[in-house]
């Protein structure tokens, strides 16, 4: 399931992200690097695809060929949704 950034809503998007696609929810972009499946910021350009050209401001709409809507992959969680879920477990507090 693909959730927005910005508002937490759930994002119901068919095909491709255009780079002008707005949130239904709250009108924001939605082609920003916190809404993708590759952003990472303990990685080098806060992305885990090493050819992606650097991006100033994860937040704002960019033009990036490698985005991919986080969760959006067969409508299961994210990588990053699945590692920190387990982090959440391993911590849990008893």
């Amino acid at each position: 399931m693909a959730v927005c950034f910005f508002c937490h809503e759930q994002l119901v998007i068919v095909g491709k992200v255009s780079f002008r696609e707005l949130c239904p929810n709250c009108g924001m972009d939605v082609h920003v690097c916190r809404n993708c499946e590759f952003y990472d910021p303990g990685r080098a350009n806060n992305c885990r695809e090493p050819a992606a050209e650097k991006v100033r401001d994860p937040e704002a709409r960019n033009t990036c060929e490698y985005f991919v809507l986080a969760g959006d992959k067969a409508g299961g969680p994210s990588e990053s949704e699945k590692a920190k879920a387990a982090l959440d477990a391993l911590f849990k507090k008893k």
